[in-house]
């Protein structure tokens, strides 16, 4: 291979990538999008009263959404290592049963305790299984490196929750009537879902699905049903209660130190800190794409570590030019919110950079979920707790809060980071 031969594989590689990313960004992006601009017709049709239950019930149905979010993740990673499309899609079926029975086990309980009708808590809880259905879909075609559909089909979920929902808002719809509404809209998008998985053997998604595999350097996985690889044996529901219990864990490391602002300091110092936090929050979903993109790598046990390390190289690059601009915009934050804030303006860059280590460390965590040793988060969730016993014993005002847990997030990354670092897949 001569040396335009050597030069030329990295920089197809590093265009895949970039493609696959920037797919997957953009479909996360306008999920996203849609899911806040829901709350702006909400607030304004439905009233203070209304949109606290509203909003209520959407932050409940996030709770029953955590199973989906470990189901794509083990049906990424059992396809990567050779079980049929088959026989993760009859995972998916067993998780949204369960999902099902608890759901509806607890629609009377949320009722109660978020004083909210019964059957709009109903409508609130029902796309969880829906959510479990589609999320094995999207680990179908993110464990095929399928980024472009994947990217497709994240947009897609997002306007299925969001358009139906305004549009009764708009008619003059209630609360339960729009949640009903959001939830026949992810119904409509598991069904796509579906259908894009199954056209895989179309020319278009396979040739998609041949640039990512040419990246990886092997075959991406089954995009159909089918045999299992010799001697591969199928994951059960605990698999994926594991790799919930990883996703639940980082999804408290990313709000505790917002909860611990809310009950130690004071309203004021409280408000400045849940300012202060929307930088830590968009640093650490910014990157989201690159975790997705490279988690099938983490799975084989021949890029498990490179994938790791390519992972944080890139999450530790955007973050720099993430903190750099949280500190350039710093001066803005009085213009654009109020003097009252000035005091954390300063203090913006140490925000963001609390995101993007909680962005490395969520990269870390991924890694156990694809080498299956989801025990391993115990790690952070001994983090989880010394953060919330340094905080406590920090100085109370927005300074002490932010740099104990900034502290102690660095620590639990490390550690983290060193043992994904040490271990490989199965």
């Amino acid at each position: 291979m001569d040396h335009q031969e050597r030069t030329a594989v990295p920089d197809s590689a590093t265009r895949r990538f970039l493609t696959g990313a920037g797919a997957v960004t953009a479909g996360s992006m306008l999920a996203n999008i849609a899911a806040y601009l829901l709350h702006l017709p909400a607030s304004r049709w439905l009233g203070p009263e209304g949109y606290g239950a509203f909003a209520a019930l959407l932050s409940a149905q996030l709770l029953v959404a955590v199973p989906s979010l470990a189901l794509q993740a083990v049906v990424a990673r059992e396809l990567v290592r050779g079980v049929s499309s088959e026989a993760l899609q009859s995972l998916g079926r067993r998780v949204a049963l369960l999902v099902a029975i608890v759901a509806a086990l607890a629609v009377v309980p949320v009722s109660l305790l978020l004083d909210t009708p019964v059957l709009a808590t109903a409508a609130a809880l029902v796309p969880g299984p829906v959510l479990c259905l589609l999320a094995t879909e999207q680990g179908l075609l993110q464990g095929a490196e399928r980024f472009r559909a994947l990217g497709a089909v994240l947009a897609l979920a997002g306007a299925g929750k969001v358009v139906p929902a305004v549009g009764v808002l708009a008619a003059g719809g209630g609360v339960g009537t729009a949640l009903a509404a959001g939830a026949v809209g992810v119904a409509a998008a598991w069904l796509l879902a579906g259908r894009i998985v199954a056209a895989g053997s179309s020319v278009a998604d396979s040739a998609g699905s041949s640039d990512s595999s040419a990246y990886l350097g092997r075959e991406a996985g089954p995009s159909a049903p089918g045999p299992s690889a010799p001697g591969v044996s199928s994951p059960g529901v605990a698999a994926v209660l594991a790799a919930g219990q990883v996703q639940l864990v980082m999804m408290a490391l990313t709000s505790v130190d917002l909860l611990l602002a809310r009950a130690l300091l004071s309203p004021e110092d409280a408000g400045r800190y849940a300012l202060g936090a929307v930088a830590a929050k968009a640093a650490f979903w910014l990157p989201q794409a690159v975790g997705t993109v490279l988690y099938p790598r983490m799975a084989d046990p021949a890029g498990h570590r490179g994938a790791v390390r390519s992972a944080v190289g890139v999450l530790l690059g955007i973050g720099a030019v993430v903190v750099l601009g949280a500190a350039v915009a710093a001066p803005l934050v009085p213009v654009l919110v109020g003097a009252d804030y000035q005091p954390v303006a300063g203090l913006l860059w140490a925000f963001a950079a609390l995101g993007v280590v909680l962005s490395v460390l969520q990269a870390f965590l991924l890694a156990t979920i694809a080498t299956n040793r989801t025990v391993e988060a115990g790690i952070a969730w001994c983090g989880l707790v010394l953060t919330a016993v340094v905080v406590w014993f920090a100085p109370r005002d927005v300074t002490g809060v932010l740099g104990a847990t900034l502290v102690v997030v660095v620590v639990t990354t490390v550690v983290a980071g060193w043992r994904a670092l040490r271990v490989r897949p199965a």
